[in-house]
C-alpha cells in the first residue's frame, strides 16, 4: 500500500465535506507486514484502511506501542475510538477510571472523553485502532512521519514531533489535556 494520497487524507480528515463522488467504498486488502506505517513518539502506527477507501466510514490503524508508551492524555471532538489488544497489556485511562486491559480485550471511547493508555508491560503491545467517523488520518500524516524501515525501532518523540502533534491537533479535533 503506498501512502495514502493527500487528497484522501485531505477528504477523509472532515466527513462532512466529503463528496460521495471523490471516495470509494471498496474492498481492501493489507498483507501482514505491508501498508503505509507511520512512527510516532516511539510507536508505529500502519494504516489498515483510510476514510477514502471506507466511504468516511472509519479509519484503521495496527499499533505497535512499546513498554513504556502511549499517548498524553486527550480527547477527539469529532470520532469515536475503539481498539482491540491483539498482543500485551495496556493501563487504559478514562476520566478517573482505569482500566487494566489484556490481549482479546476491546473498549470503545466515546468522543470527548478524556483518555489515555499506557503500556505497563514487558513486551510491545499491538492492537487495533478504529476511530468513526473517518478523519484522524489527517492528524497522523500531519503530526507523524512516514516510517522509513518498518524493522527498525521508532524514534523516541523529538520537540519537532511533539509540535507537529500540537499544531495539527486543532484542525483534526484532538484536544490534549
Amino acid at each position: 500500500m503506498s501512502n495514502p494520497s493527500t487528497t484522501d487524507l485531505e477528504q477523509s480528515a472532515n466527513p462532512q465535506s466529503i463528496n460521495p463522488q471523490s471516495i470509494n467504498n471498496e474492498f481492501v486488502y493489507v498483507p501482514d507486514g505491508t501498508g503505509f506505517m507511520y512512527w510516532g513518539p516511539g510507536d508505529s502506527y500502519t494504516v489498515l484502511v483510510t476514510g477514502a477507501q471506507s466511504g468516511g466510514a472509519y479509519f484503521i490503524l495496527d499499533c505497535l506501542v512499546p513498554p513504556g508508551g502511549g499517548p498524553p492524555p486527550h480527547w477527539h471532538e469529532r470520532e469515536e475510538e475503539a481498539f482491540f489488544l491483539l498482543q500485551g497489556t495496556v493501563a487504559l485511562v478514562l476520566g478517573e477510571r482505569t482500566i487494566l486491559a489484556k490481549a482479546g480485550d476491546f473498549f470503545h471511547i466515546p468522543r470527548g472523553v478524556l483518555h489515555t493508555f499506557h503500556n505497563n508491560g514487558t513486551e510491545i503491545v499491538r492492537m487495533l485502532a478504529v476511530y468513526s467517523p473517518a478523519g484522524m488520518e489527517g492528524w497522523f500524516a500531519e503530526a507523524y512521519g512516514e516510517a522509513l524501515d518498518r524493522n527498525a525501532t521508532p524514534p523516541p518523540p523529538t520537540p519537532e514531533m511533539l509540535a507537529r502533534m500540537v499544531a495539527a491537533a486543532p484542525k483534526y479535533g484532538v484536544v490534549f489535556a
